[in-house]
């Protein structure tokens, strides 16, 4: 295992509520219900869930699949989230490999099923990072439907990164910059649209709704981080390469693309190392995520941690708190002004 350092490229408290109409219009934490008579619609984690129930309103009956306070990277569907998604209109997932179960889960779907799945990171600017995942994204057998489309684009990229004497694998946390999770809102959008054209005004007005509210954090995070002095931060599994890219920042991970995917005792010496060197105060851990290696290395390296949310889905207090996507990124940008003074 290598340790992983991504180089990233350079190129107002919002809060959501009242909007989401969580009790109504969906179930968060997995499980839930078809409803006839609405557009039903299942999404595989909490980003895409959020955004769906927002964009769906009244007009749309939103399941999620990933229970409250699971990490995402190596969960599986059930029988029932099957069934369910047989029964739906749309199946909205992330794609860029995080959900490496998706094409078996699709080419098990019932034979009648009409479901559409929407892969929402088309259309962005995907990143590639060096090593190993922890896991086999996207190489799972194609079903129909169209998964195979997220197998094909990753082993075109293993040519590639043979080719070039590296391990690559594509980044697939695009939801965390919000300049990504525009793009993202707009394919839900247009996916509600097309699979419910009576409703399109609904769609439409709800989702420039949504729309404002992400370009207002995009400028915050635009303004904000350009003050900082510092650019560099130590986050505990990467994350945060889109963050990263789209904000002039460089992340440092001591996991790699999936937290399952362990550094070796000297890749954490070495970061220790730079740590010191760089002056940087923070080593930044995440909730869903065990911050045992976060603390390690901050204790070896004598700084302090501090929470760094990549929104993969929601812990319970946060849902009892009424946290959201727009309350959890407010908090990242406090933690990195703090972090890179």
């Amino acid at each position: 295992m290598r340790l992983y350092i991504n180089k990233c490229w350079k190129p107002a408290m919002i809060l959501l509520a009242g909007v989401l109409l969580l009790a109504g219009c969906g179930k968060s934490g997995g499980g839930g219900e078809i409803v006839e008579g609405k557009l039903n619609v299942v999404t595989s984690f909490y980003p895409v869930y959020e955004f769906s129930v927002a964009i769906g309103g009244e007009d749309a009956n939103v399941i999620n699949l990933l229970p409250t306070g699971v990490e995402p990277h190596d969960w599986t569907p059930r029988s029932k989230d099957m069934l369910n998604t047989s029964k739906a209109d749309l199946f909205l997932y992330n794609g860029a490999g995080l959900e490496g179960w998706v094409p078996n889960f699709l080419k098990g779907l019932n034979q009648d099923a009409k479901v559409k799945p929407v892969e929402l990171s088309k259309g962005i600017e995907l990143i590639y990072a060096e090593g190993d995942d922890g896991h086999n994204h996207g190489h799972a057998e194609a079903g129909e439907n169209g998964a195979e489309e997220e197998g094909h684009a990753d082993e075109a990229h293993s040519e590639q990164a043979h080719e070039d004497g590296h391990d690559h694998h594509i980044d697939p946390h695009t939801w965390v910059s919000p300049k990504s999770a525009k793009i993202m809102a707009e394919n839900i959008k247009n996916s509600f649209v097309e699979a419910d054209p009576a409703h399109k005004e609904g769609y439409e007005a709800r989702f420039a709704e949504l729309r404002q509210k992400l370009d207002d954090l995009d400028a915050k995070f635009t303004e904000e981080l350009a003050k900082t002095s510092k650019k560099e931060i130590v986050v505990s599994h990467q994350a945060f390469g889109y963050l990263c890219r789209d904000y002039g920042l460089t992340q440092h991970a001591i996991m790699g693309l999936s937290p399952e995917a362990e550094p070796r005792a000297q890749d954490l010496v070495t970061l220790s190392k730079m740590v010191k060197q760089e002056g940087i105060r923070y080593i930044f851990f995440e909730e869903l995520v065990s911050d045992k290696l976060a603390k390690t290395l901050a204790s070896e390296a004598g700084v302090e941690t501090l929470v760094l949310n990549p929104v993969e889905g929601l812990t319970k207090e946060q849902q009892e708190n009424g946290d959201n996507f727009f309350t959890l990124m407010e908090k990242n940008l406090q933690n990195l002004i703090l972090a890179l003074k």
